[in-house]
């Protein structure tokens, strides 16, 4: 499945070995958990970005997306769900 969408929220989710985890939240929230899957965006500068979404977790019924690289809260993304 794939769905374009927008980041509502980002968070850092933990450092492990110098390495930051991040966790995001989308307005449309198209994966479950168990899902992977990626999320494509256009930088600034026009270079396309592809950030694998490592793991999905539903905390207090909302969505987030495990994620290694950050993607700023309003970012346009394209999103595309593995089950």
């Amino acid at each position: 499945m794939t769905f374009s969408t927008v980041i509502a929220d980002i968070r850092e989710e933990r450092r492990t070995e110098g390495r930051q985890h991040w966790q995001v939240l989308l307005e449309h929230a198209g994966f479950a958990p168990g899902d992977r899957g990626t999320l494509e965006a256009v930088a600034r500068s026009g270079a396309r970005l592809s950030i694998t979404v490592l793991a999905v977790v539903e905390e207090d019924g909302e969505i987030w997306l495990r994620v290694e690289k950050p993607l700023m809260a309003g970012t346009v993304v394209k999103a595309h769900v593995e089950r």
